[in-house]
């Protein structure tokens, strides 16, 4: 069979060995702060992007069913076609409003938004570029780059200090520098405004994708190249790339990622709008719970001698406790799913080799008793797993 040629069986009895197999967990209901699962156990999410709480919030439920008399439910062809509608226009002039940038391009997801700009910005400089990266950066930053062919250089997690020594060193015509700003499996933060003054004044250009901090706070950082998701804090699905207007028009033409790819629904355009002025209506009292839920965790897992990484905003909703192998991972995670809670372990390859942990989010839909449930069970966790 030609399953054997390419040791498929064999690379997945080692995956198991590894306690690196992965499953669907199938909800049937909700997604925060409660889901249900096919098997019918009740499970309070602390795995979920959800940050505000709006991916199944009744107003938004409702819209969306207005919204479905006047909206189609898909795009029926690339926006460089048909499929660009007017509500995709109002959706950009609202992004470009909130986040300050002359212009902004939509894409189905944030990994195809990273390898597509990336690709089209780089791959004409493979022979004269270079890419400097966050060791820690989201993986579709670091497949768009290797995608482009473009030579990399990587250093140490918001170590500055390295990445100026790389950028002094550097003789390439074309320089990119790309970081999260919040870091998707540590809760860690980039500084930006720190990184913008290096880009200029090594004459570079910087990407930051936002995909985790968007939405959160009333601060969008400054970059050359911005990309943030629509499906985290907003509630909804999708990405956008914004920047200037001769940057967006160049990805028009380049980003094939987007040149080829069907449009977003437009549904899904107008329930973004929709959440979009959601958030600018409810911002200060959904920011306000999120960041006294995220104060409330982060002081209790300290206290408990958990080792974990995170940001000092209360914004950041990523809490990450470090356990070292796969195997305590999932069995911590195991046994919080037997006290009727979801927190998701995170294994390699999305981490290195060693430092497995469970990753916490929190979300403004998350009521006291919910938090208070998740302390507790994770006092009651064996204290050699913590170390």
């Amino acid at each position: 069979m030609w399953q054997l040629n390419f040791a498929l069986r064999a690379e997945l009895e080692n995956l198991k060995k590894q306690h690196l197999w992965r499953s669907h967990k199938t909800v049937s209901t909700g997604v925060t702060p409660v889901v249900a699962l096919a098997s019918g156990q009740q499970l309070i999410n602390f795995s979920a992007n959800d940050y505000l709480g709006l991916a199944n919030l009744p107003e938004l439920q409702e819209q969306a069913t207005q919204l479905l008399s006047s909206h189609a439910i898909g795009a029926g062809a690339a926006h460089l076609v048909t499929g660009h509608t007017s509500i995709h226009e109002a959706l950009i002039s609202k992004l470009t409003a909130i986040t300050g940038y002359q212009a902004a391009l939509l894409f189905s997801s944030g990994y195809i938004a990273n390898i597509a700009t990336i690709d089209a910005i780089m791959r004409p400089h493979r022979h004269s570029g270079v890419i400097y990266q966050d060791k820690l950066n989201h993986a579709s930053l670091l497949d768009g780059a290797r995608l482009s062919g473009v030579k990399q250089k990587r250093f140490a997690h918001l170590d500055y200090a390295q990445l100026k020594t790389h950028l002094g060193n550097e003789t390439a015509t074309c320089k990119l520098i790309i970081s999260d700003h919040v870091f998707s499996m540590e809760g860690t933060q980039a500084d930006t405004e720190e990184l913008q003054a290096i880009a200029n004044e090594h004459d570079a250009a910087l990407m930051v994708d936002d995909a985790h901090g968007f939405g959160l706070s009333s601060h969008n950082p400054s970059a050359d190249i911005y990309m943030a998701t629509l499906g985290k804090a907003v509630g909804v699905s999708g990405a956008f790339v914004a920047g200037s207007g001769e940057l967006i028009d160049y990805l028009r033409h380049k980003a094939r990622g987007y040149v080829y790819s069907t449009a977003t629904s437009p549904l899904t355009a107008a329930l973004t709008l929709a959440s979009l002025t959601f958030i600018e209506n409810n911002k200060s009292r959904l920011q306000q719970q999120l960041s006294s839920n995220v104060a409330l965790l982060k002081q209790a897992v300290q206290a408990q001698g958990w080792q974990t990484t995170h940001s000092p905003s209360h914004h950041n909703a990523i809490i990450s406790l470090t356990l070292g192998t796969a195997e305590a991972a999932m069995q911590v995670a195991q046994v919080l799913q037997s006290n009727n809670l979801l927190v998701s372990a995170i294994r390699p390859p999305t981490v290195p080799a060693g430092t497995s942990r469970l990753r916490i989010t929190v979300s403004a839909a998350h009521k006291q008793c919910h938090m208070i449930a998740l302390i507790d069970a994770l006092a009651k966790v064996n204290p050699t797993l913590r170390d």
